[in-house]
């Protein structure tokens, strides 16, 4: 569990969303009594479990440097449930969805790092426009109407839950959480990783793959996109075209307030969860609380901000 709490700071920005977490606790708890019950503790996490796989995949980018970012990643969750289902109609085995979303989001992933990679199109243009051609197709493919067709045995996974905590959570967010700290600082990938975002030219000099080792960031983070896309269609049992839309801005959101550096090389993956959980329950609340939805985004940008200049008022005073 300690290779959560990943170097530069890491332990204090995770302190500081706990404490937040528990002032957003308090404070819904006292303008509406009674609001968080085990059922909504397990809508939170499920909302939750899509989110901070995209965001884990979305951190891996921005912590390679590089001017690294993933804006495609929306596009990715929908077009990959879009083709799974399409596929299924098609006379793909059902047995097969799983593989079919965490292939298409790996190889659309693939496609993000050679554009970056040996194309040398800037990240952000890049991904911008694959995040419009994604999205595109998944429209253009269902005419913009939720596809069908879900199995029961997926959809018994999707929805079901342990002691009020979402099964896709406990089966995917934990073990990959888990695995990505782990591979960070107890794995020469992991510290290629770092050693890139912290300073690109001289990772190249001492030998690290800098092209080979981000194009696999890239399709790490497609594949958790993919995976992003199978949870939401176990869980709301259909493939809607729109379902990423907004989660590169939020993805984005929770990587910052989690502690990653936008230059890359700082931070790790436990302030991400953290983060992501903090962000979830904020819009939940407000969302019962009936706060306008314009509203909701407001209230998290400014807490985006106030997160980031507390954090760097602690360094000064540190």
């Amino acid at each position: 569990m300690m290779a959560l709490f990943n170097r530069s700071g890491s332990s204090r920005i995770l302190l500081l969303l706990a404490a937040l977490w528990v002032l957003v606790i308090l404070v819904f708890a006292l303008l509406r009594p009674g609001m968080f019950s085990a059922s909504t503790v397990t809508t939170i996490l499920q909302f939750s479990t899509i989110l901070a796989l995209v965001s884990l995949g979305q951190g891996l980018v921005i912590l390679a440097g590089g001017a690294g970012i993933d804006l495609s990643v929306g596009g990715t969750v929908s077009l990959s449930v879009v083709l799974a289902t399409l596929a299924v109609k098609a006379g793909l085995p059902p047995g097969l969805i799983p593989f079919v979303c965490i292939g298409v989001g790996l190889l659309l992933g693939l496609f993000n790092g050679v554009l970056v990679t040996r194309l040398k199109i800037l990240p952000l243009i890049a991904t911008l426009g694959t995040l419009f051609i994604y999205s595109g197709m998944a429209l253009a493919l269902t005419g913009g109407g939720a596809q069908s067709g879900v199995p029961a045995w997926l959809l018994a996974w999707g929805r079901g839950s342990v002691l009020s905590l979402p099964m896709p959570f406990l089966t995917l967010v934990v073990p990959v959480f888990l695995l990505a700290a782990v591979l960070l600082l107890a794995s020469a990938w992991g510290r290629w990783l770092l050693a890139m975002g912290y300073n690109e030219r001289s990772a190249r000099l001492v030998g690290i793959p800098v092209d080979r080792t981000r194009l696999l960031v890239y399709g790490l983070s497609g594949l958790l996109a993919g995976l992003a896309g199978l949870v939401s269609l176990a869980w709301l049992g259909s493939a809607r075209p729109n379902i990423g839309q907004n989660l590169e801005l939020e993805s984005l959101t929770a990587v910052m307030l989690g502690g990653i550096a936008i230059t890359g090389g700082i931070g790790g993956v436990g302030g991400v969860i953290a983060a992501v959980i903090l962000l979830v329950t904020l819009k939940t609340g407000l969302l019962q609380l009936n706060v306008n939805t314009v509203w909701q985004v407001g209230i998290v940008g400014a807490l985006l901000i106030a997160v980031l200049l507390i954090e760097r008022l602690s360094k000064r005073w540190s």
